[in-house]
């Protein structure tokens, strides 16, 4: 087992990542840029190098300052947490160059799906469903009109390297194409460094759901049941859930024995995620591979009982996984608490929180690392916290996520609390009857003033 990890992020995930290396014996290095020097994860890890202002390229995306911290400290393992490095091949690459662990899968299948042409190809060879369109990018816009002629419109033109919605554009129909696919290259040109495009079937009404995996490193491969992650804005996930309201349990054999299909093909090492689009028909199509940990990994853990970060390390560190899959045993959901104004247009809202009390009780768990008198900083993702609830059915974790979410203050910067309460109250969501596209016609009622004492 390792002796020292230094975790390579910052914010909650790093924090989470402390506590299971403390519970596992493993001592830990944190690191952090000026903008986060009174952050929890640097408090609470053995040690703490600072590495960088509060620029993410001259900090978190360093690979020369995080090895460099590395090195002083004489850690022998480096753990991504998720975002910044934790799918850039290049990093786990010196890792092993250095001797050092990286704890996450290896270069060669990072590259094979981080890519969503190679991707794409390596699951059609597994026998793995996948979105009809085109045979890997498309050159021009005389041949994107022609493919999509064929396959039928609407289509979607994705970035081969994109993520997070970046260089993705929708084509209802034939005249939108050339106007849409300049834009596309361009934002995926700007985001990645590279403009390739391909083109999908665009599949309306669709669910997003997607497979908890873990893989040895002895080519063994699991699921933990899945995810359903359809609540979504401009393709970031607000709220995800486990068992999935639209899930039957044959599709859930059916789409977990393909997750599983989809990481033996690359022999895939740790944790990660195979995701999926689900049309109202319930057939399945593979939409990527998360190679890491995810932001919602919680609910799986409250599901199935399961420390998935401590997973992640024994997984890295030789250790055979012993079981096989797991199946959900109670209802969990989780909800993203950001610094943003859901009455604003979901801007973000950094600033110094003056006061902060997050829920307690049975069956709820808070993962954040602020603290009253906490600045959040403008400089990173807007999530603060990850608000989980557990309960034996769906109904029940709804009410509790509702008393929940009443009981979470936050003050000093907006958040987006009072979105999810409306959420929790919408009768289609507490009927399941949602998509990826809900929240376009989602109307979020004014704020109601606060009474004064």
């Amino acid at each position: 087992m390792f002796e020292k990890v230094l975790i390579a992020n910052r914010g909650e995930i790093a924090l989470r990542i402390i506590r299971t290396c403390r519970e596992m014996g493993i001592k830990t290095v944190a690191v952090y840029s000026t903008a986060d020097k009174e952050s929890l994860h640097v408090r609470f890890a053995d040690e703490a190098v600072c590495i960088g202002p509060p620029s993410s390229a001259e900090s978190y995306l360093s690979v020369p300052r995080i090895m460099a911290a590395v090195e002083i400290t004489n850690a022998d393992a480096v753990h991504p947490g998720y975002g910044f490095l934790a799918e850039n091949a290049d990093f786990a690459e010196v890792c092993a160059e250095y001797g050092i662990k990286f704890i996450g899968p290896t270069p060669a299948q990072i590259r094979k799906m981080g890519d969503k042409i190679t991707a794409k190809e390596t699951m059609i060879k597994a026998g793995v469903p996948v979105i009809p369109g085109s045979d890997g990018l498309v050159k021009d816009t005389k041949s994107g009109l022609k493919i999509a002629k064929d396959i039928g419109y609407p289509v979607i033109l994705k970035a081969t390297a994109g993520g997070g919605g970046k260089g993705m554009r929708i084509v209802w129909e034939e005249k939108e194409f050339e106007p849409n696919w300049d834009r596309a290259r361009q934002e995926a040109k700007a985001a990645f460094g590279n403009d390739g495009i391909y083109i999908e079937k665009f599949i309306e009404e669709p669910r997003h759901i997607e497979f908890q995996i873990a893989g040895d490193q002895k080519g063994k491969v699991v699921h933990l049941s899945e995810r359903d992650c359809s609540i979504q804005r401009r393709h970031q996930k607000l709220v995800e859930e486990c068992p999935s309201p639209f899930m039957t349990d044959e599709l859930r054999e059916k789409m977990g024995d393909a997750a599983v299909k989809a990481g033996e093909a690359i022999k895939y090492e740790g944790v990660g995620t195979v995701e999926f689009l689900v049309d109202k028909y319930r057939n399945f199509y593979f939409m990527e591979m998360n190679t890491r940990i995810q932001v919602e990994h919680p609910v799986t853990e409250e599901v199935i009982d399961h420390d998935l970060i401590k997973e992640q390390i024994k997984i890295a560190a030789g250790e055979l996984i012993k079981g096989g899959n797991y199946y959900p045993n109670a209802h969990a959901m989780e909800c993203r608490i950001n610094a943003e104004d859901p009455f604003n247009g979901f801007r973000p809202s950094p600033g110094k929180i003056a006061s902060f009390h997050s829920s307690k009780g049975h069956g709820v768990r808070v993962d954040t690392s602020v603290y009253a008198g906490y600045t959040i900083p403008p400089y990173y993702d807007s999530m603060i916290a990850k608000l989980i609830c557990r309960a034996p059915t769906r109904e029940e974790c709804i009410k509790k996520m509702e008393r929940a979410l009443d009981e979470f203050i936050i003050e000093g910067v907006k958040t987006t609390v009072p979105f999810h309460q409306q959420l929790m109250k919408d009768e289609r969501f507490r009927n399941g009857d949602f998509h990826t596209g809900f929240l376009n016609d989602f109307e979020l009622k004014p704020e109601e003033p606060k009474k004064k004492k």
